[in-house]
Formats: C-alpha cells, structure tokens, sequence
C-alpha cells in the first residue's frame, strides 16, 4: 500500500523524535540561588514572550520583594531603541539586531550592546519564533544537506560577510561554490542536470536569521529565488488576501508541492497539513551529523537552525553588571525561569547552554 506524502512527513518527524529522545540524558538541576539581595526598578522595552516576563517577573519578587518593574513592551522592535534612548535596563528580544540597531548602540556608547540567550524558538508553535526549516518536493531523493550547501544553493557569490555592522573577508566564496544544479548534490540520471529551483520567505526576522546562519549575513541570494510571507500575517497585502498567493503556505502547497527540482525553506506552522512535501535534515557547518528538525532537537538544539530568544543590554567592557539586572538573568537562567518559558510556548534552554548563557554574567 503506498503511503501519502503526509503520513510520510509525520513518520519522519515520529522516527526523529523517538531516536533522540531515547538517547537523551536527564539534565542537571540549575536551582535559583540569590547571590545577593537586590532592590531597585528594573526597565524591560520589547515583548512579553507570551507572558513569561510577567511570570518571571512575580516569581522573582517572592526572592527579592524589593524589586519593581516597569514594562513597556509593545514589540521587539522597541528593545533596542530602548536602550539607545537608555529608557531600558533590559531589552526582550525574538532575534538577532538589525545592522541599524547593533550600530545605533555603538554609535551612541561606543562598544557593542551586550546579550543573554534564555530561550529557544519554538518548533510549530505559531508565532513563538520558529526555526527555519527545508523542504523539497515529496518525489525527491535528496534526505540531508548540509549548511554549507544550502548557501550553495539559496546563496551567491560574494566578497564578505556581516558580523554585527562589521564586513568581514572571512565567509567570502567564489561562484565555485554556488550550487544550481542538482547534479552537483550527488543526484544522477532525470535528475543530474536541472536547475534547482528555490522558494523561501521575504523579508521578516526569520529571513534575517536564514541570512546569518546560512548566507554569513548576505544579501546575496540566487537569481532565482521566490520570496513569499507567513500566510495570514500582517505582511499580505491587501490585493492578495483572498487567494494569499504570496503566502508561505500557497508556496509550500500549490508551488513546492507540484515542482520536482524545487527546494524551499518555511517553517513548521506554515506547512502543518500540507501534501506533496517532506523535511530534509541539516548538518552543521563544517561537518556533523545530519538531524532533521522536530520538538525533540529543538529542544536540545542539536537542530543546527534553531532560534534564539534574546535580552539584550548595557554593559561597559569589563565593567561588572548591575546586581539587580544579573540576579534578575541568573532568575531567567534557572530551573524555576525555564520551566514558566515552557508555559509561554517557547522551549526553554538546554542545561549546557544555561550554563554557557549564565557565564556570560560574570
């Protein structure tokens, strides 16, 4: 009996989640302990996280009663003109700084703007920040790839990469190392010498994050590259919210779907019931193991495109940090705060990179 291509997608994701989970170890404990008693107003500019700052925020005053808050959060857009303007201690961030933001800080301080990670995106929960995910059509061979070859095949040429608003020679590549046709990925016969189709999203913070950990932060892409937004967001215009042409979803379902020598990347909310398609496993850079996405490697990050959910802040180098303002993260960065970041529908951290975040503090 030939199975559809949408139990085909939900048994991959199945087979992947069990085999990690069943090789998964329990991690640490990493109980809050006060380091001191800190007192004083803390400013937070950005958002909620679907109100785990609010969570965070009344657990942490049963330790330290003489904290108060004060919150503006209307997006994480306000977070770093926030602390520009130094109306903000802490700002809650869904992604890594616009080159306008990382400069405007530097301009005005001098040294970049200092950062915690205390929460992974999630890995279908729509609008939680979900990670980058490939597809191809369901008719495909293709199982792994790597993030080497995705530049290859999403990226171009080019004579730099981005590192905050720094251009750097380092991630430079000639057109040698663009891939465009699927031969070049090992695939023979029908296959060997088309063109590589390629889809993905437009310009949204999820696009900034496929550019940096896959473009090195250019904005080279293919040629050939057809960019659509999240369906059902803000971004669809007006003229096309009948049919959402422009939408992820009519990407993945009536374009990915129906094209053999396509390969696009979306993410999980945007495909969920979608027919004709199914994931590819990513390596990291450099080499490793491929690992296809699913909620078991998002939660443990061994997904190589999984991302980060930041706060952001003002510390002068080697200068210590405010007590009230390392306490507060040290809160966020424990058992007790990873657990209400798993009540907001984000996923909390993996114990080794709680630690690798609260070091970061000293």
């Amino acid at each position: 009996m030939r199975s559809s291509p949408r139990l085909f997608l939900a048994l991959q994701l199945l087979v992947a989640a069990s085999a990690h989970a069943a090789g998964a170890a329990p991690a640490p404990a990493l109980a809050y302990r006060p380091q001191a008693q800190v007192s004083g107003a803390i400013r937070n500019y950005g958002f909620g996280l679907g109100g785990a700052l609010a969570a965070w925020e009344r657990a942490f005053r049963k330790y330290h009663p003489g904290i108060t808050f004060k919150d503006t959060l209307p997006t994480s857009d306000a977070a770093f003109p926030g602390l520009v303007t130094d109306q903000a201690d802490l700002g809650f961030d869904g992604g890594e700084p616009a080159i306008t933001e990382a400069l405007s800080f530097y301009e005005t301080r001098g040294y970049p703007a200092s950062s915690v990670i205390v929460a992974s995106g999630s890995f279908d929960t729509e609008g939680k920040s979900n990670g980058p995910v490939v597809f191809v059509n369901a008719a495909n061979p293709i199982t792994s790839l790597t993030i080497d070859q995705l530049d290859g095949i999403f990226g171009s040429q080019r004579n730099g990469t981005l590192h905050g608003f720094v251009w750097s020679p380092e991630g430079a590549r000639g057109p040698d190392r663009d891939i465009r046709r699927w031969g070049q990925l090992g695939l023979a016969g029908k296959w060997a010498n088309r063109s590589i189709q390629t889809y993905g999203h437009g310009p949204s913070g999820t696009t900034r994050f496929f550019q940096l950990r896959v473009l090195g932060n250019s904005d080279k892409w293919n040629p050939n590259y057809r960019e659509y937004v999240e369906t059902g967001s803000k971004q669809i215009a007006q003229a096309d919210k009948s049919q959402q042409r422009l939408g992820a979803r009519w990407m993945l379902g009536q374009e990915l779907a129906r094209d053999p020598y396509g390969i696009g990347w979306s993410t999980m909310s945007q495909a969920r019931g979608i027919n004709g398609i199914k994931l590819v496993a990513i390596a990291p850079r450099g080499g490793g193991k491929p690992v296809y996405p699913s909620q078991a490697t998002f939660q443990d990050r061994t997904y190589p495109l999984v991302r980060n959910i930041y706060v952001y802040f003002d510390r002068k180098p080697g200068a210590p940090l405010d007590p009230k303002l390392k306490e507060f993260l040290r809160f966020i960065l424990s058992d007790e705060g990873q657990r209400i970041v798993a009540g907001a529908g984000y996923l909390p951290l993996p114990a080794r990179e709680i630690e690798k975040q609260r070091a970061k503090l000293n």
